[in-house]
């Protein structure tokens, strides 16, 4: 009896499957408001130079720039009527005294006077949240696998709760990156454990489906955030408000089981029969639960037992051709995916429209994106998905760069399009990365993906800063990438309708010969 069969017994698709997918789902929808909060809490409003405190009380003319608007980082040193020599006349200087902002809202940008010189800071304080990310990706991965998945999970909901509600009443900027971090270091494990933990208890035909249910998740925390944005007009309150639930998810993860496969081959087989016993007494299954026994469980198992006992170091990932062409594309593909879907995502200001509808329409293009995902997935499957998705996007991405800047509407069209092929290309990514690599090292796989879209997500906020280079070298760069991650996954072996491989020899057994992904997904089909 296979893992697959094991779960088949208690039910694989009953209510404590749906349970499970609303316990690990709600967290989702906060998720979602981390990850874009700093649309609004990081907002750049109209600005100019505040005058000298000694100014007449007459208004303050400011220099025009060459685009015929005032200047938004210089001021004349004396009032342009003054009775001056005429080489002093138009003199300027830097915002000395600070800036005025019109706005009757406030963000990070207003409090701490993050424009004109220190503006970088703005793109900088995103980058470190997705430095937090990366740095989870890679350890905690490490950490869930010594110690189980439900325990980050928890341990991580109570630190985003705890790093939230820090950043909200941060005295310094330095201080607000700090707890910024912190949250990004939590969300990387919960986005770890979330994906195992509910994938795991489904039937193979019901992953694809799963999988995209907690992508909605994250679509309607996407619509949740502008509407709190706009009725929340300070950022600390904003940004605690977002943080506040996760001290309650932290309680209800209480009820969410360890992972079944984990205990069973962690040594602890008595404890994973009870939760067994207990699922299929949910599902209706009670006689089922009450036949199986830890003799039972361990003798099926055997065969994974003895593997997990067998440490895995990323290294494994190289040492074999499969797993080496695995690794590189799945890298690259993830690096693309976080790369530009950061670049549309947090420039919702570029565009010219209002930030609350527009990130609005961001988040709506999700709904039939995720189902055209789900389809393409159950039917077209998973390598061919993946690649068409990227390169979609990165078509997109680059077609603005023949859109005039006037063209508003059309721009925005493209950047709605493309935002929509990149949420789901990560709805594609997350399944089939699980699928593709093998149960003795999945976790392993998943914190080593991770890391590379979060490397991705990391750097495109520094990118957007060649922009004051030349306006178009920030697409060009985001716009290549998002092909080349296209490209890289038409190498990817098809796992459509496979069972999870948990060895890395399931994964050459039906990999190995293939020398195109075409010919995989044929062999598929005929075992």
């Amino acid at each position: 009896m296979t893992f697959s069969e094991l779960i088949d017994r208690v039910g694989n698709k009953g209510p404590f499957q749906f349970l499970n997918v609303v316990l690990l789902g709600l967290p989702v929808f906060g998720i979602a408001n981390h990850n874009l909060l700093q649309i609004f809490t990081a907002s750049t409003p109209q600005h100019h130079c505040r005058p000298p405190p000694n100014s007449s009380a007459g208004p303050w003319v400011l220099p025009m720039g060459l685009n015929g608007k005032p200047e938004t980082c210089l001021r004349f040193v004396y009032p342009p009527n003054a009775s001056l020599p005429n080489d002093t006349q138009g003199a300027t200087e830097p915002c000395l005294d600070g800036w005025a902002y019109v706005s009757t809202r406030d963000s990070i940008v207003t409090e701490w006077d993050l424009v004109c010189n220190s503006n970088k800071l703005k793109e900088m304080a995103q980058s470190v949240f997705m430095a937090g990310i990366l740095i989870g990706g890679i350890l905690l991965g490490d950490l869930s696998d010594r110690f189980g998945r439900k325990p980050i999970l928890t341990c991580c909901y109570l630190l985003l709760a705890a790093s939230g509600s820090g950043a909200a009443f941060s005295p310094t900027f330095t201080s607000y990156m700090v707890f910024r971090f912190l949250c990004g270091f939590s969300i990387s494990g919960i986005t770890l454990s979330t994906v195992i933990l509910s994938v795991e208890w489904m039937s193979t035909q019901l992953r694809a489906i799963t999988s995209t249910t907690l992508g909605y998740f994250y679509t309607i925390g996407q619509f949740i955030l502008p509407g709190l944005a706009y009725a929340i007009p300070r950022w600390r309150w904003l940004q605690l408000t977002v943080s506040i639930p996760f001290f309650a998810f932290f309680l209800m993860s209480w009820w969410v089981p360890e992972s079944l496969r984990w205990m069973i081959l962690s040594g602890k087989s008595s404890k994973a029969l009870k939760v067994l016993r207990q699922v299929a007494t949910f599902n209706g299954r009670k006689e089922e639960g009450e036949k199986l026994s830890v003799e039972e469980l361990e003798l099926n198992m055997q065969k994974e037992i003895a593997l997990a006992k067998v440490k895995y170091s990323k290294v494994v990932l190289f040492r074999t051709p499969i797993l080496r062409r695995v690794t590189f594309c799945l890298s690259l593909a993830w690096f693309a995916t976080g790369f530009a879907y950061y670049s549309l995502a947090m420039g919702v200001e570029d565009f010219g429209v209002n930030l609350y509808v527009l990130q609005l329409i961001f988040g709506g293009v999700d709904i039939p994106a995720k189902l055209i995902t789900l389809a393409s997935l159950s039917y077209l499957g998973r390598h061919y998905t993946q690649s068409i998705t990227l390169l979609l996007a990165g078509g997109s991405i680059l077609a603005l760069l023949f859109v005039p800047l006037d063209l508003g509407t059309l721009r925005t069209v493209l950047a709605v399009f493309g935002k929509g092929c990149l949420s789901s290309s990560f709805s594609c990514l997350f399944l089939y990365t699980s699928e593709l690599y093998p149960t003795v090292i999945r976790q392993t796989g998943m914190g080593v993906s991770n890391m590379w879209t979060r490397v991705g997500s990391m750097t495109a906020p520094l990118v957007k800063i060649t922009g004051e280079v030349q306006p178009f070298i920030p697409n060009v760069i985001f716009g290549t990438t998002a092909l080349l991650g296209g490209s890289a996954a038409l190498f990817l072996p098809e796992t459509l309708n496979r069972p999870l491989p948990d060895t890395i020899e399931d994964l050459e057994s039906w990999s190995v010969s293939c020398l195109w992904p075409h010919q995989c997904s044929s062999l598929g089909k005929q075992v």
